[in-house]
């Protein structure tokens, strides 16, 4: 039987989930810029979307907080 750390991290996997991630922020930057610029827009949509980036965000920093839980983050 092996003992498996409680904490095992499969750092391919969180990195490429963190690539994913930056890239759908990505895209929800330009697609707000984009939105932001159409008169009459729905505010709502707007607000929407940047909840999701923050969230997206969030999600990044934790991630990359498995990888290096001591390494000083710039969010």
């Amino acid at each position: 039987m092996h003992a498996y750390p409680a904490a095992a991290v499969d750092t391919g996997t969180i990195l490429e989930r963190i690539g994913q991630l930056e890239t759908e922020h990505h895209g929800l930057d330009s697609l707000i810029g984009k939105m932001a610029e159409v008169p009459g827009i729905n505010d709502f949509e707007i607000r929407r979307l940047k909840k999701r980036k923050l969230k997206v965000k969030d999600t990044i920093i934790l991630l990359q907080l498995q990888l290096e839980p001591d390494a000083q983050l710039n969010p």
